[in-house]
């Protein structure tokens, strides 16, 4: 750059992830293919130099430029080269800018020729070496760095600063904060109003200044669904859960988008502001929705070597009576060749309407039957709920209902004793959901918790089952690469006596959810008669480190711990230790899972069991 001030544009358009060719040279680019009698020459040769330039600033240059995509892709016909060499030095440009140079010189040659001045009229027939050659010139740096009016409380990028290294993306970052600090204020249609950016060469220095138009405070108007078809609009704006009136604030936007992403009936969900506030001083919201199929069908496999195989499925409805209202139908049949028990399925059907009592409250009705055919017991049982579900922000939720269930179960040496066992139950509970990934965590907390006092009737006697699942997970400064994982398992059951509690309520150790390489529900205790069943306390520990060797590829090494007591933490009590590699393969819906476990500490029940284990499955164990 020759003169001693240049004047630059505030806001340089982010560089296109592909290379797009200007249409003006699409007609000059078919003039020239039909008057050409002869074969046009391919482009042999492409060199890049960036004299001076770090190796992070070669790898953007080399990354955005337009010519060496080309030839990544192949394009390499004369009329594709040209084109891109000609657009190739405002690219450049703008990469250099990010990157605070703002002096550089740039020549691209086509044999010899600068690309600049060929005309387009005679593109050149072939293309044999292509030369990029990028004189940096020196790097500037902040001078003065002004943003008015700031709202209060906004905070501009910290390399935003005089004396930094002066990178155009810097300038656009601190525009958008002072823009979004506004409107976090309420004032909707904040937007930069001038700029005076000015490039002083011989002190190399970049003066900015940037002056925002805040525009009027305003309040949320109504908001106007389009785009759906089945979707009722007022269930929408009931669901969105915006306060009409309120101030306007882009976190409620935000918040409001979620709870319409959530309900799964939208594959796509934008809330846009209107153009131009209302008289009133409030300003309409539009709700562009489009709406996901109906319908979507789903299965499922898990194998145990001692278990056997589960197999599920499911019908869902994501729309069912235009309010976003779900229903899942649910079935699962397991113990196929089981070399403990027996056949056992489950029948779920799920309804789910959500915001019933308010915008972040959604109400649950379900039905299930199961047929259960475990070790030392098995039983037939109907379950009918409602509940209210809560989230209270994106990470805590809970959950309050009544259960009403009745169990018929026969259990006992030899299954000789039988009981028909009734509850009416009250569940309370809350869920901390801090992960980055539900089903491939690598960082982040996964706590909850459930009370459930409960009336029996029937065999039953009244009581109170406690249980808590906590999990974390840690990255171990690798990106994902080794994760460290571990889960803690605690339940108990007090009030009622061990005979007396429904057989499904009881905690048992064992198998690929508590502790893997024991056979399936192995542990539990020896009740009143000599009668083997579950237990009222129970405890687990489990720890994996995972280590991912390559993109879809990754290993596991694990130890699980089990406890269960007769009582409550009391009474007749034995423990479990297994341990294990695994192996994760990664698919579209999550990792495919094959643990391989033995026993570290057997209890006498598992005394006779195999040596190892086998499960298989998708999503990690925990």
């Amino acid at each position: 750059m020759s003169a001693s001030c240049s004047k630059y544009p505030a806001a340089i358009p982010a560089p296109r992830a592909r290379p797009v060719w200007p249409r003006r040279w699409l007609p000059v680019a078919a003039l020239a293919l039909a008057l050409s009698a002869q074969p046009l020459g391919a482009m042999d040769e492409l060199r890049f130099n960036a004299a001076g330039a770090s190796p992070e600033l070669s790898r953007s240059l080399q990354a955005g430029s337009l010519l060496m995509e080309a030839e990544r892709e192949g394009l390499r016909n004369p009329l594709d080269t040209m084109a891109a060499a000609q657009a190739e030095y405002a690219r450049l440009i703008g990469l250099l800018y990010e990157h605070g140079y703002f002096a550089p010189r740039i020549s691209i040659r086509l044999d010899g020729r600068e690309a600049a001045q060929i005309s387009a009229l005679a593109p050149p027939r072939q293309v044999r070496l292509v030369e990029v050659d990028v004189e940096l010139g020196p790097q500037f740096s902040f001078g003065r760095t002004e943003v008015t009016p700031l709202a209060p409380g906004t905070l501009l990028p910290e390399g935003f600063a005089p004396g930094q290294v002066a990178r155009s993306t810097l300038v656009r970052d601190a525009a958008r904060s002072a823009v979004d600090g506004w409107r976090a204020q309420g004032h909707a249609l904040a937007e930069p109003a001038a700029q005076d950016i000015v490039a002083v060469h011989p002190e190399q220095r970049l003066d900015v200044h940037l002056r925002i138009a805040p525009g009027p405070r305003l309040r949320f108007g109504a908001l106007r669904p389009s785009g759906q078809v089945a979707t009722r609009p007022e269930r929408i704006i009931a669901i969105a859960g915006l306060d009409e009136g309120e101030v306007y604030d882009p976190e409620a936007i935000a918040r409001a988008e979620s709870r319409l992403r959530r309900t799964g009936t939208f594959t796509s969900v934008a809330l846009r502001d209107a153009d131009e506030p209302n008289p009133d001083g409030t300003l309409d919201i539009e709700a562009l929705v489009e709406e996901a199929p109906p319908r979507r069908l789903g299965f499922g496999a898990e194998l145990d070597s001692q278990a056997g195989l589960r197999l599920t499925g499911f019908w869902l409805h994501r729309n069912l009576l235009g309010g976003a209202e779900r229903l899942r139908l649910e079935a699962a049949i397991d113990g196929i060749a089981a070399r403990v028990g027996g056949l056992g399925f489950t029948l779920d059907a799920r309804y789910t309407r959500p915001a019933t009592l308010n915008r972040d409250t959604d109400l649950e009705l379900g039905l299930r039957a199961v047929r259960m055919d475990e070790r030392d017991f098995s039983a037939d049982a109907v379950q009918a709920d409602a509940r209210l579900v809560r989230r209270f922000n994106d990470r805590l939720s809970g959950h309050a209902g009544l259960v009403l269930r009745i169990e018929r179960a026969r259990f006992g040496v030899g299954r000789s004793l039988r009981a028909d066992f009734g509850t009416l139950a009250l569940p309370l509970g809350l869920t901390f959901d801090s992960r980055d990934r539900p089903l491939d965590a690598t960082r982040g907390l996964f706590i909850a918790g459930e009370a459930m006092p409960y009336y029996g009737f029937r065999a039953a006697s009244s009581g109170l089952r406690v249980k808590l699942d906590a999990r974390a997970y840690a990255d171990m400064g690798s990106e994902g690469r080794f994760v460290l994982a571990g889960r803690a398992q605690l339940g108990a059951i007090f009030g009622s006596a061990l005979d007396a509690t429904p057989r499904d309520y009881l905690f048992y150790s064992g198998g690929g959810g508590t502790v893997r390489g024991l056979p399936f529900q192995s542990l539990g205790v020896v009740g009143p008669g000599g009668v083997a069943s579950g237990g009222q306390g129970f405890a687990a520990l489990s720890g994996e480190l995972r280590a991912r060797v390559s993109e879809n590829l990754a290993l596991a090494g694990f130890v699980d711990a089990g406890y269960v007591s007769a009582g409550a933490f009391s009474g007749a009590s034995d423990w479990q230790l297994g341990g294990g590699v695994g192996l994760r393969y990664q698919t579209p819906i999550g990792p495919m899972r094959l643990d391989l476990a033995v026993p570290l500490r057997r209890n006498a029940t598992a005394a006779g069991a195999s040596r190892f284990q086998i499960y298989l499955g998708i999503g990690q164990a925990f």
